[in-house]
């Protein structure tokens, strides 16, 4: 019932996915996405590379909770074509792997005309290339029944599992060594940002030789992108363990909530415990479980 920001009924696609990016939503900034070309005409060009960008945290009260942002983060990267997941389209979409070339699973219509039609599951890739892979297709059906058999096996070390996480999390999943690095380079590149101003300021009110300017101020840039790729490889490691905690911690939620052996099929199961399938033969599928646990069946 809510309008789109072009006030219609319909949302594009892409703006729902600005949202989904938009790291203001977590309370963090970036600045300087864009930069003024021209001050006398006001033009505004996007930010490619041109002149530093700043990455605020906690610039601004949280609308999303920032460890839900990241799990947001998390699963658009899961999906990007380019590292050759599937689409969310379905709940088996990017979750069912070929053993035989690690290709994804998709859905395939058989007999779509006739009364014989039905949709079944087969690696993408079974038949690129000269060598087809060996691994079988599989039913909806059968990939329900399987799920549910390796959901109970799970079950039966429910306790060891819960026990297993709340003993180690805090030393799994500490992020305070990270924070403390992360903090030191952010003060690096305030500094280093300080110093390029000054440079830049100094070069136009003082007659310095320009050469002599060039190799300070390119000096000065290398180390501000020293730095920021040290930033962004600390900070990208400390979102990972937040995932990853939030990951297991919502898993475990569900794990605690089942009290008794699953009879049926439970989609909210599938998509909060199944990290995926890898299919090796019709007698043999591999169930892996984000906490790691693997069952074969």
């Amino acid at each position: 019932g809510i309008l789109s920001p072009a006030k219609k009924d319909k949302w594009n696609a892409g703006t729902i996915k600005r949202i989904l990016t938009n790291e203001k939503y977590k309370g963090d900034a970036l600045l300087q996405k864009s930069y003024t070309v021209d001050f006398l005409t006001k033009k505004k060009k996007a930010n490619e590379g041109e002149i530093p960008q700043y990455y605020v945290e906690n610039n601004h009260e949280a609308i999303i909770e920032p460890a839900v942002f990241d799990l947001v983060q998390n699963e658009l990267e899961k999906r990007n074509p380019a590292n050759n997941r599937h689409s969310g389209v379905h709940i088996f979409s990017g979750k069912i792997k070929c053993g035989a070339c690690g290709s994804w699973y998709g859905s395939k219509v058989w007999h779509s005309n006739s009364k014989y039609r039905r949709t079944v599951w087969q690696c993408n890739h079974k038949f690129n290339g000269q060598q087809k892979c060996s691994t079988p297709h599989l039913d909806e059906d059968t990939i329900k029944e399987l799920f549910v058999k390796a959901t109970n096996k799970l079950l039966e070390d429910k306790d060891e599992i819960i026990a297993n996480f709340e003993s180690m999390k805090d030393i799994l999943y500490d992020t305070g060594p990270l924070e403390t690095k992360q903090a030191e380079l952010q003060n690096e590149m305030e500094i280093v940002t300080e110093l390029i101003q000054q440079c830049i300021n100094e070069n136009a009110n003082v007659a310095l030789d320009q050469g002599e300017y060039q190799r300070r101020y390119d000096g000065l840039v290398q180390r501000f992108d020293t730095t920021k790729e040290d930033l962004e490889n600390v900070s990208g490691q400390i979102k990972e363990k937040v995932t990853r905690r939030q990951t297991m911690t919502a898993f475990l939620d569900e794990l605690k909530k089942q009290d008794e052996l699953l009879t049926d099929f439970d989609p909210l199961l599938w998509h909060s415990m199944i990290e995926h399938v890898t299919v090796n033969s019709a007698d043999d599928m591999n169930f892996v479980f984000k906490n790691g646990t693997e069952i074969n069946i």
